[in-house]
């Protein structure tokens, strides 16, 4: 691991290449350049037949400078310090203060490139990348840059340390939604990174994104809350929210049914659906009564009936 220093005073842990993968990526871009050279040179060889040997020769130079020297400085260049083989290696060459490469970095590495790597074999390279503490080769010396990798492991994900209980639940009502996620995810590494940091830089780091955050929520922190325990405190209030509003129930609110007060008349319901009206009940006709015989008593017995 290599701690550089940006220019914001930000130290960048970056892992350089050593010899192994540097060299692998020399020699896949080397194949490219030399195969597509020599493709060249068979096209200019039909094409200067008719010269003489003193123009040819011109040819060849400038075809040598342009195929093996020009072509790698502009692909640096445009690529930001990945050429092919870097590519397909996962490296890339950085300035010494992490920042991409511009084109005289590219021009000075490929100057002394014709050097090290192909006037000597190579040799000058591996030597100078041997000695060198970040293997660098005297290319990079010259041009103030750095082979790095790109494809690294994934580091393991920190937790956020938890509040102090006394502040657990302080910031409930805080309006978070003004905050960038720039913001939290600078709080977020400050916070899992902030027993690695020296005591006095880590203070004010908290101090400067405690002010931030303040300016975003536009709630001033309470009196006497150390800057360290309230970043915590808000970022488990956000952590808190998020976890509430993904495990809830999916599906519209129910709207409350409000309660009449007492004497007052029932009315329409605001925003309920109305119903049906009812109709008039219909009403069963009387079915037809049956005559009934009725017999008068008198002496002797009963009557017949008339």
């Amino acid at each position: 691991m290599s701690d550089l220093v940006t220019g914001d005073a930000v130290v960048l842990g970056l892992r350089p290449a050593r010899l192994p993968s540097r060299a692998l990526a020399i020699v896949l871009d080397l194949l490219v350049y030399v195969t597509g050279y020599t493709v060249i040179m068979i096209g200019l060889a039909y094409a200067t037949a008719s010269l003489d040997v003193a123009a040819q020769a011109a040819v060849a130079v400038a075809s040598f400078v342009l195929v093996l020297v020009g072509v790698p400085i502009a692909i640096e260049t445009l690529s930001h310090g990945r050429s092919l083989g870097k590519l397909a290696c996962g490296l890339r060459v950085v300035r010494d203060d992490g920042g991409p490469i511009r084109f005289r970095h590219a021009l000075v590495r490929g100057a002394m490139g014709v050097v090290e790597l192909l006037v000597t074999f190579g040799s000058v390279a591996c030597i100078a990348s041997l000695v060198s503490a970040r293997g660098r080769r005297v290319g990079d010396v010259f041009a103030g840059t750095l082979v790095v990798r790109e494809r690294v492991p994934a580091a393991r994900v920190m937790p956020v340390p938890p509040p102090p209980p006394w502040l657990a639940g302080r910031f409930a009502g805080l309006d978070l939604s003004a905050v960038p996620e720039g913001l939290w995810m600078a709080i977020r590494q400050y916070l899992t990174r902030m027993n690695q940091l020296d005591p006095q830089v880590g203070a004010a780091m908290a101090a400067r994104l405690a002010d931030d955050l303040v300016a975003r929520t536009g709630a001033p922190a309470p009196p006497g809350v150390p800057a360290a325990a309230f970043l915590m405190a808000v970022v488990h209030e956000r952590q808190s929210r998020d976890a509430a509003r993904a495990f809830r129930p999916a599906g519209p609110a129910p709207v409350p049914t409000p309660v009449p007060a007492a004497g007052a008349v029932p009315g329409p319901v605001p925003g309920a659906v109305p119903g049906p009206v009812p109709g008039p009940v219909p009403v069963a006709a009387p079915a037809p009564v049956a005559p009934v015989e009725v017999q008068v008593p008198r002496a002797g017995g009963f009557a017949p009936p008339a």
